[in-house]
């Protein structure tokens, strides 16, 4: 079981980023919390097994089609 914090940039807010990610995770059983920030990122704390977790954020890379996700800046959390 591993924990990851991923910041994901481009045109991540009004573009249904969160919903995306939250329906995606339902799909590969990742938990965890999704937010918007104030400097117009999305933030991601998601926890799961290391091939789903690599499945999910293969999913964020990519985002709902009206977004453009720039970047993933990824930290491993301890548990």
């Amino acid at each position: 079981m591993k924990q990851y914090e991923i910041k994901v940039t481009g045109r991540v807010q009004g573009v249904w980023f969160r919903a995306f990610t939250k329906e995606k995770a339902i799909e590969t059983g990742i938990k965890g919390w999704v937010k918007n920030t104030p400097d117009g990122h999305v933030l991601v704390v998601a926890r799961g097994e290391k091939t789903d977790l690599d499945t999910f954020i293969d999913y964020l890379r990519i985002g709902p089609p009206m977004a453009r996700v720039n970047k993933l800046f990824i930290s491993e959390m301890n548990i």
